[in-house]
């Protein structure tokens, strides 16, 4: 699977951005009963907890969207270099997910990939290929078991299927689908850390057979100044293909929380591993209505 392909994610920025807020809010009033707001009956501002984004590391956020809110979580450009054997760099412009908050613990995703274009050059004979076109569409729904409202740990599913929408070379070339289970924890002196363990139901490159391709991440973030933000992550991807190798990165970044709603973010995911992309630039932003 082509990480620059995955739908990205800050999951950390919003947790700690948002912990100590929510502290001192606890400490003065009880938690509210939000279990009454949904899709057609939307939680009150005033009610609504600390913006908490799926992007930009991988590591996915268990904290949903409030119940008759939506949130939009954009790359506005990612790029992979990939210098091992054929040079190829793999452009993506405007991936978008898209999350609306049907309850007050599950939020429902559809992801998009508008523009992805692939581009490799064989060294020896100075020959180049590239394909373009529309990516694959995923959907996913985010099931908060605990924490969402409070806590210093907080637990989430996210079952999700991919449809194969765009050409083989551009997409995943099937469909598939798997489970994500991240968990936040809220670590002394200011740092926050969020572990993922995600199973990908995926078919072989070759045959019509499918694999299990296993998913292991986690990301450390601290505030640095005023709204500004930095994680650092390890992100791990092995499949049971025969021949599938291991992919590994490393990943650093920064959001800049613009106001309540608004987060902006950048970073560089790189390669550590033969198999993964050598580097991965790419900005964004997430916006809560």
């Amino acid at each position: 699977m082509n990480p620059l392909l995955r739908l990205t994610s800050p999951t950390v920025a919003g947790i700690m951005l948002g912990s100590r807020l929510g502290q001192a809010i606890a400490a003065e009033s009880p938690t509210p009963d939000k279990s009454a707001y949904d899709l057609f009956h939307p939680t009150p501002r005033q009610f609504m907890r600390e913006m908490s984004t799926d992007r930009p590391d991988k590591t996915e956020s268990p904290y949903t969207v409030d119940g008759g809110h939506f949130q939009f979580e954009m790359d506005l450009a990612t790029i992979g270099y990939d210098w091992s054997g054929p040079d190829t760099a793999a452009w993506a412009v405007a991936p978008v997910n898209l999350k609306l908050g049907l309850l007050n613990t599950v939020d429902l995703q559809v992801g998009l990939e508008p523009f992805n274009q692939v581009r490799v050059t064989h060294p020896a004979t100075g020959l180049r290929k590239t394909r373009s076109g529309f990516g694959d569409v995923t959907t996913r729904l985010k099931v908060n078991l605990w924490g969402n409202d409070g806590g210093r740990t907080a637990l989430a599913m996210m079952p999700f299927a991919v449809f194969p929408s765009g050409r083989e070379s551009i997409g995943g070339g099937s469909s598939g689908g798997g489970m994500i289970l991240p968990l936040a924890v809220e670590l002394s002196r200011g740092w926050s850390m969020v572990v993922m363990t995600e199973a990908d139901f995926l078919r072989d490159d070759v045959g019509p057979d499918y694999h299990v391709t296993f998913v292991n991440s986690v990301t450390l973030g601290h505030a640095l100044v005023g709204p500004l933000s930095g994680y650092v992550e390890f992100f791990s991807d092995v499949g049971t293909e025969r021949g599938a190798r291991w992919l590994g990165t490393v990943d650093l970044g920064l959001t800049y929380k613009l106001t309540d709603n608004i987060q902006l973010d950048a970073g560089i995911n790189i390669g550590v591993t033969e198999s993964a992309d050598d580097i991965n630039p790419f900005v964004g932003f997430s916006w809560r209505f």
